[in-house]
């Protein structure tokens, strides 16, 4: 049974036979199968014992009549409900519903995994999306059944115990990582949503460590953080690592096989960023090694690297519609999992699609190292605040597989800038862009509006109404806007026919080779033709 969209909350049948009810009744097959496919797709929420957990509970399944099933953990908590301790239900990789779907609920909750009500409250978050404050509210609940302030404290609790039973920071270190305002506030919800405190939370963890023979969590040095993020099953990790080495910037980036590693601007300041692949196959995950200038930016980072390596997508759905063409079938088989890289700065990758049109991946990569060797703020410099984590202290010697500074040097430079900001490029980049004069006006116009918010790329967009602002800038065509949105949006469905490696990867395949027929085809692999243009990208060249 393969889920690609799931229909909204189904509550609880108080007359009648719930099985009746064909979402129920998929849903609960699922659970009485103890389906991981479906862990973090929905919670089943049991009322006969106030507990919520995961499709895969090894529990004795409930009676149909005393089960709910919920899209969030928030609109479990609203319910009664409390984590299993068993299952533990949030230990999971997030749905895929919030990159599929492109509603107000889904971008809504895009943000709320980002921070932002943390940083700007419920009020923020509304003018993110462009509506009131009431309005979000009653959409949100009516979708997800909780309002936006219980999405975000389910997700400060889930926040909270992945860094309790993952790490050995102190619990008020953790508290205000997780995006508490006060310990006392941190403790309660803790408390209330798994019934334990945060002390328990960790003892437990520690005795499952000691029987699984893993060794227990060093605690890390100040700043520094490492997490385990899960991916779903089945993940193609060696496809995403090799597309981020292949374009790589000197001085912001550095990568090998199953490892990248880089600086990045967050909302408390620079961080360092280390990602390499989880070493057990049967669970996949990327593990994250981390310096930041504030531990508020956990949240955050998290919700960027999610992105970047595509960790919550319906694998299983995605390789059953592109495995059904007998095209794409064996390059399916070849590279079960297969992800669309994301990004973890939309404004960089902007920068990153325009001056990488109409030339190869390597020009493109000597030019961005160029730019930024030019207008890259350097941590450690006393520039816009870059100054609060140096150089030292960020671990660019290197973070050790610990997330401890003090292993050997790589054999690349360490990052050591950041990427040139919209305004530094709207200020300098005539100066030092190179190429044909039309494309260097589009990237500096571009940057005077990303700059002064005339032109918003984020994660929240919505994607039509990118695309065709990106369309209405002059220089701006259909392959880079559909680049764009199929990268900052997570758009699963963009097909780039535009694209000449991509037409040439399907010319190898013994497919069409010209756009319109190309793209008259590609109608067989909806929703999924942004993992479609995965595996013709990979059929063009190694290199990609």
């Amino acid at each position: 049974m393969t889920q690609t969209a799931l229909a909204p909350v189904t509550g609880r049948h108080r007359h009648g036979d719930p099985l009746a009810d064909p979402v129920f009744a998929e849903r609960y097959r699922a659970m009485r199968a103890r389906d991981a496919r479906f862990d973090g797709q929905f919670i089943t929420g049991v009322h006969s014992t106030g507990i919520y957990c995961r499709p895969s509970c090894p529990a004795v399944s409930p009676k149909p009549t005393n089960v709910s099933f919920y899209l969030t953990a928030a609109a479990a908590h609203e319910a009664g409900l409390r984590a299993c301790k068993r299952c533990l239900p949030d230990a999971v990789p997030g749905s895929p519903e919030w990159d599929l779907r492109d509603d107000l609920a889904a971008r809504a909750m895009r943000l709320i995994a980002d921070g932002v009500v943390e940083r700007e409250g419920v009020p923020g978050l509304a003018a993110r999306l462009g509506y009131t404050t009431r309005h979000l509210t009653r959409v949100v609940t009516a979708e997800l059944g909780a309002g936006p302030l219980a999405l975000a404290r389910a997700h400060r609790a889930q926040t909270a115990r992945v860094l309790l039973t993952s790490t050995a920071m102190p619990a008020a270190d953790v508290a205000f990582a997780s995006g508490f305002g006060s310990v006392r506030q941190f403790n309660e919800t803790i408390r209330e949503v798994y019934d334990r405190s945060p002390l328990e939370l960790r003892a437990a963890a520690r005795v499952r460590e000691r029987v699984a023979h893993r060794p227990r969590t060093i605690a890390p040095a100040s700043g520094a953080v490492h997490l385990r993020l899960p991916a779903r099953a089945p993940f193609d990790a060696a496809g995403v690592f090799a597309w981020l080495e292949a374009r790589a910037v000197d001085g912001i980036e550095s990568a090998g096989p199953g490892r990248f590693r880089r600086t990045l601007r967050l909302p408390g300041g620079p961080a360092l960023v280390e990602l390499s692949a989880g070493a057990d196959a049967d669970s996949p995950a990327i593990e994250v090694d981390a310096r930041l200038a504030s531990l508020a930016d956990l949240p955050p980072l998290v919700a960027r690297v999610r992105r970047l390596f595509d960790l919550d997508a319906d694998a299983v759905a995605i390789d059953d519609v592109l495995g059904a063409d007998p095209v794409l079938a064996p390059s399916v088989a070849a590279r079960p999992g297969i992800r669309v890289p994301g990004c973890l700065d939309p404004h960089e990758l902007v920068f990153r699609a325009l001056i990488g049109q109409q030339i190869s991946v390597k020009a493109a990569r000597t030019a961005l190292s160029r730019l930024a060797a030019e207008l890259g703020d350097r941590i450690g410099a006393d520039q816009g605040g870059v100054d609060q984590v140096g150089v030292d202290q960020v671990g660019v010697d290197r973070l050790d597989d610990s997330g401890r500074p003090g292993g050997q040097a790589p054999a690349v430079p360490a990052p050591h800038l950041l990427f040139p900001t919209a305004a530094a490029i709207a200020e300098h980049g005539a100066e030092v862009l190179r190429g044909p004069a039309a494309r260097v006006r589009t990237i500096v116009d571009v940057a005077r509006r990303l700059d002064s918010g005339e032109l918003v790329v984020a994660p929240e967009r919505e994607r039509e109404d990118l695309r065709l602002d990106l369309l209405e800038v002059p220089g701006i065509g259909p392959w880079t806007a559909g680049y764009v949105s199929m990268r900052v949006t997570r758009a699963p469905d963009v097909l780039l026919t535009g694209d000449l490696a991509l037409r040439n990867g399907a010319a190898r395949l013994g497919l069409p080779g010209t756009a319109a027929e190309l793209d008259a085809l590609g109608s067989r692999w909806a929703p999924w033709r942004s993992y479609a243009s995965m595996h013709l990208w990979r059929a063009a060249s190694a290199e990609v």
